[in-house]
């Protein structure tokens, strides 16, 4: 499999998982199952062994600029910086989704913060901060005590 056949399975698997996420938010199926576990659990599996088969002999490192640059002219290494986008923008969508349902947010209003994310991950979450922030979660009311329980 060559790093452009693999970029676009990762991106088309996650594009559907962010379909799902913006037609579906409400779905506990799609927010824990599909798109907040699966998905980004085989695309985590796909970093780890992007990461582990070709960091060893890659030039280039972290603590620079120009490190980072030279390791991502690795199309591997590239490409599994890219899953880690695609990974992490899909959880904090999801989170994004679940957290909006608890606050009880309108759906239209939730769609502009998931596309930004999806886009452009950072920007679509402090957008979904500003607007979420008018929103107080739902409280559920304490647990009942079981009859026959002494309660305080």
């Amino acid at each position: 499999m060559t790093p452009d056949l693999l970029f676009s399975v990762t991106s088309t698997l996650a594009m559907l998982a962010w379909v799902l996420l913006v037609l579906l938010p409400g779905r506990t199926w799609v927010t824990r199952s599909i798109a907040g576990f699966a998905v980004p659990a085989l695309l985590a599996a796909v970093y780890v062994a992007l990461v582990a088969t070709q960091w060893g002999g890659s030039q280039g490192g972290f603590s620079t600029l120009s490190g980072v640059a030279q390791l991502f002219a690795n199309p591997w290494l590239l490409l599994a910086g890219w899953v880690h986008y695609l990974c992490f923008d899909l959880l904090i969508g999801c989170w994004e989704a679940r957290d909006g349902r608890r606050r009880g947010m309108p759906h239209l209003l939730l769609v502009p913060c998931l596309l930004l994310t999806f886009m452009f991950g950072p920007a679509g979450w402090l957008l979904y901060q500003g607007i979420s922030a008018r929103h107080r979660p739902r409280i559920d009311p304490p647990p009942r005590p079981r009859s026959g329980t002494a309660s305080a």
